[in-house]
């Protein structure tokens, strides 16, 4: 069997790259390695996808200390030959020292790394291989592929803190058979050692019997895998895993670390990861960290990726728009927008590390290949529980340019980097862009011809002046008290409670529901709501009344975000409920229980018990108590939505 050993390149008489520019090619991104991992390792899958394949290409991470059983081979087989100098070649130090941790990304119904080991034989369309382990820079050959140039693959080594990393792959050979490669690759940084000579700083770890290091091929490959304890390939199985030696986690636990990732293949790469027009979704992902599986979230059910994923539908629906520049004339792509309601994000660092914080305000942009290069930011909506999400495919005629304008990372789209008329083309795209947002938002201002009122779009930014002192909180509603406006809660998209427009004695006691006679001046419950206490027994018992618990909120309830009213009924026996809801229009005295042309009203979802079961049905009976109780509303967007909830004793039968 062929012992493996590593091989240090020396500079040629014609010169060569220093292993410093190699790593320095990524440039200064902005995003952090861990993340760039991801993209970059699953373009490279997806690229290299099997024509053939049927099932979706598998793309995994795993994480894993080197156990018992193997740590002795990978001190062993990783340390023959190697350059002496921790500052030469780092590798030597994390061999040494005590647990040696690893990361692995690996796909399956991949190619593989096939074609030939040597640069020089390399003259076919066949030359994944060389294009990995020996070239750099190399223009891709993949029609509407995700990368450019071969420079993304430097994040391996970045990543490694060793700038170490085994690559371990199975291909199909000229002859309809398959084949296991593994081989070794370090990149470090240049030197001269004491024997004289000057070396580039690139090593490989291999077969070196020849003039150049090869990789260990067929039974030897495999016998070295197992030995290292990487997962085998099955006999008709293709595809590549590359091991990162020492990776650098940015002072996460490796727990932590698998949750992040996680995370991230979600953000990054979900659109892979929907079923389109009945297709099944493009790619399967995982990560694994000393085998717990950490799973990827789901974005159909994922706040706030969900709107992302409704805006690819609409994209590539009916709602869709299509983008042109205007001169030269060209189409450009597809866009799909979505606005809602959202409660307050819990944001994650992954969704740090794009900018989304609190709220959602950006447009996903992709090429035909349908990787997210990044989340342009928009306006943001003029309340803080309104969110929109974007999502602009660029037409397939269109790739080449959006390409050219990518830095080496992919993550952003640079017309200062193009001639024209490209650099005009990517111009024209966030100009019709924001264009678009701007009439989502209604920031125009313009309203509807003959109408004194706001235009329903632009309505939430003015609420913002309306907002007062909190009032009636946990307090009892009385309803009969001319005047007294604690018996209803407004609530604008902000989730703030607007304190309402006074609107005099006799209008305050319509609103808190006494009879059209006037208000009952005595009454301290509602039974004069929907009749009056005659004939009743005169025995003093408590009358029903609402006790509101705290402020109205959004949460979400089946994947729809609802306005949540908590409250008790105090008085005991069964009582009657139900909800009055009306919206409340800026600049106008009174409250709007019928919708305007072309709006909604806000609507009742149901009662939900303190167990968190659903009970529909206006007017709805329940038991009075200590219990906690909560109305769930569905707002009209772009509104005030004004929450009541009457309330009456059921008579003995």
């Amino acid at each position: 069997m062929t012992q493996p050993r590593w091989y240090s390149q020396p500079y040629p008489p014609e010169g060569a790259s220093a292993a410093e520019g190699i790593r320095n090619q990524l440039g200064r991104p902005e995003l952090d390695l861990l993340t760039i991992l991801v993209r970059e390792s699953a373009q490279n899958s997806w690229d290299a996808r099997s024509a053939a394949a049927v099932e979706p290409v598998d793309y995994r991470i795993d994480m894993w200390t080197v156990g018992p059983a193997h740590a002795a081979a990978w001190r062993e087989l990783l340390q023959a030959g190697a350059p002496t100098g921790s500052d030469r070649f780092p590798l030597n130090d994390t061999l040494r020292r005590g647990a040696i941790q690893v990361l692995a990304v690996s796909d399956r119904g991949t190619r593989g790394l096939g074609g030939p080991t040597r640069a020089d034989n390399a003259v076919g369309p066949e030359r994944d291989f060389v294009s990995f382990i020996r070239n750099i820079g190399e223009p891709r050959d993949t029609a509407l592929g995700g990368g450019t140039y071969g420079f993304g693959k430097g994040i391996f080594y970045l990543l490694s803190k060793a700038g170490t990393v085994l690559v371990h792959s199975r291909c199909r050979t000229p002859q309809g058979g398959y084949e296991t490669r593994l081989i070794g690759c370090a990149l470090w940084k240049s030197y001269v050692p004491e024997t004289g000579g000057r070396y580039t700083g690139r090593h490989w770890w291999g077969d070196t019997s020849g003039d150049v290091v090869e990789p260990l091929i067929g039974r030897d490959a495999e016998s070295v895998a197992q030995r290292l304890g990487l997962r085998p390939f099955a006999s008709d199985e293709t595809g590549t895993t590359v091991v990162v030696i020492d990776p650098n986690l940015d002072e996460m636990a490796a727990g932590q670390a698998a949750g992040y990732l996680a995370d991230t293949i979600a953000w990054h790469l979900w659109p892979k990861m929907i079923s389109v027009e009945g297709r099944p979704p493009a790619m399967r992902f995982s990560v694994t960290c000393d085998g717990v599986s950490h799973p990827v979230p789901d974005p159909r059910t994922t706040r706030p990726l969900n709107m992302f994923v409704a805006a690819y539908e609409a994209m590539a629906g009916p709602d869709g728009q299509d983008l042109a520049c205007l001169k030269p004339r060209k189409h450009l792509g597809r866009l799909g927008l979505v606005k809602r309601i959202v409660p307050p994000l819990e944001t994650t660092r992954a969704q740090r590390m794009l900018n989304i914080e609190e709220l959602v305000h950006h447009v996903c942009l992709m090429r035909p290949a349908e990787l997210v290069v990044t989340y342009r930011p928009g306006p943001k909506p003029p309340s803080s529980n309104q969110g929109y999400a974007g999502v602009f495919r660029a037409d397939e005629v269109m790739d080449e340019v959006y390409a050219a304008a990518e830095p080496p990372t992919h993550d952003a789209w640079n017309p200062h980097s193009l001639d024209r008329p490209e650099s005009t083309y990517v111009h024209s795209t966030f100009r019709r862009i924001d264009e678009a947002l701007n009439g989502l938002l209604s920031l125009t201002g313009n309203t509807r011809p003959g109408s004194s009122n706001v235009a329903l779009g632009a309505a939430s930014s003015l609420f913002s002046g309306l907002v007062g002192g909190a009032w009636g909180i946990g307090g009892a509603t009385d309803y009969s008290k001319p005047g007294s406006t604690a018996n209803r809660r407004s609530v604008n998209d902000d989730g703030e409670e607007v304190v309402p427009v006074p609107r005099g004695r006799g209008r305050a006691a319509l609103t808190s529901g006494a009879p059209s006679g006037g208000p009952d001046r005595h009454s301290t419950g509602d039974a004069g709501r929907f009749g009056t206490a005659s004939g009743e027994s005169s025995t003093p018992r408590r009358r029903p009344r609402v006790q509101y618990i705290g402020d109205p909120y959004y949460d979400d309830r089946g994947g729809t975000s609802v306005l949540v009213q908590e409250f008790r009924l105090p008085a005991p026996g069964p009582q009657r409920i139900r909800i009055d809801l009306a919206v409340t229009l800026p600049g106008t005295s009174g409250r709007e229980t019928d919708p305007p042309i072309g709006a909604s009203m806000p609507e009742l979802v149901g009662w939900e018990d303190e167990a968190g079961l659903l009970h529909t049905g206006d007017p709805y009976v329940v038991e009075g108590g200590e219990s906690v109780w909560r109305a769930l509303v569905q707002p009209a967007p772009d509104t005030m939505t004004e929450i009541g909830i009457k309330v009456e004793a059921v008579k003995a039968s």
